[in-house]
This record gives structure tokens, sequence and C-alpha cells, in this order.
């Protein structure tokens, strides 16, 4: 129903379900959000300013899936709001799986990996996708990342490397 409408008056607050890793309506706001900021429209655009804000009192008002927590800290610190971005990695690196001299996020209750051949991806696309949101989340903060916030990431990347399938891809469509 915004038919004729610019996107100034186009309200950020959507009520559709997604059909990936979360089906809420904060991830899916994040989603656009970040779209928002990449195209880039600054963090003054009245769209943006209204998501962000929305954004922000979901973040306080409740205990999110990791998914969301991945999404909301890139989004973060697209926006430069390092505090809030800090204060979900800092609740993501709790939640993390450190494993083999590597850091990724998994869904809760996913069952854990097993030994597969080489030629079959490790693991689901929610877990790639989110874990690749937290490295962005990381990366981007202003000014650039420490020594030993890279050192970190590293070990983030070094999953993500080792999902690569043998053409170079990921089971991830993002």
């Amino acid at each position: 129903k915004t038919e004729g409408k610019k996107l100034d008056e186009v309200s950020i607050y959507v009520c559709l379900s997604m059909q990936g890793g979360v089906d809420n309506e904060v991830s899916l706001t994040a989603y656009i959000t970040i779209a928002l900021l990449e195209i880039p429209l600054p963090v003054t655009h009245s769209v943006v300013r209204n998501a962000l804000f929305c954004l922000e009192m979901a973040a306080e008002k409740e205990e999110s899936h990791v998914y969301t927590k991945a999404l909301l800290a890139y989004t973060f610190a697209l926006a430069g709001k390092e505090e809030k971005r800090n204060a979900l990695l800092g609740s993501l690196e709790k939640e993390a799986v450190k494993k083999d001299g590597s850091v990724y996020w998994q869904r809760p209750g996913k069952e854990p990996e097993v030994d597969l051949p080489s030629y079959h991806s490790r693991a689901p696309s929610a877990e790639v996708e989110m874990t690749a949101y937290v490295l962005l989340a990381h990366l981007s903060t202003r000014p650039a990342p420490s020594h030993e916030q890279l050192s970190f990431t590293s070990l983030i990347a070094k999953w993500i490397i080792s999902q690569q399938n043998p053409n170079g891809g990921f089971s991830s469509t993002q």
C-alpha cells in the first residue's frame, strides 16, 4: 500500500514473515536497513532513522535469536552505533562455537557437525550467513579494527573459508 509514496514516507515496520534463518519483523527490518545504509542513505534520513529507532528498541527489550543479533550487530556497525554494535558482539561472543582454531555461530538446538567428505558443504546456509554477518560487524568498525580484533576475525574467516565447496561457492545464497 505504498504506491505513489516517496521512500521517506514509507514506514519500515513490516508485518511479513521471512523464510530464512529467523521469521520475525526485526530481522526483516534489519535486512532492509542494511540495504538502505549500503546504498548509502545517511543515518539522518527519516526512513533509516526510524528503522534504527525500532531496531534499538527491539534489541533492548527482548532476547534475540543469534541470527537476529548478528544482523543487528552489522546494522549498527553500518550506522556508526558502536556502543550497540559492541554490546551485541559481546553477547554473540558468548554464544560462539570455538573449535579447531576457528570461530563460528550456529542455531540453537542444531545437531553437531559430523565428518563429511570435502565435496559436501559442512554447514547449513543460516550458519554461514550469520557467521558472515558477525565478521562484517567486526570489520565495519570505525576507526579500523585493532590488531586484537583482526586476530579474532581471522578465526571467523578461517571457518567461513572452510565452508567453501570445491567450486569456491558456499551453501548460502546470500
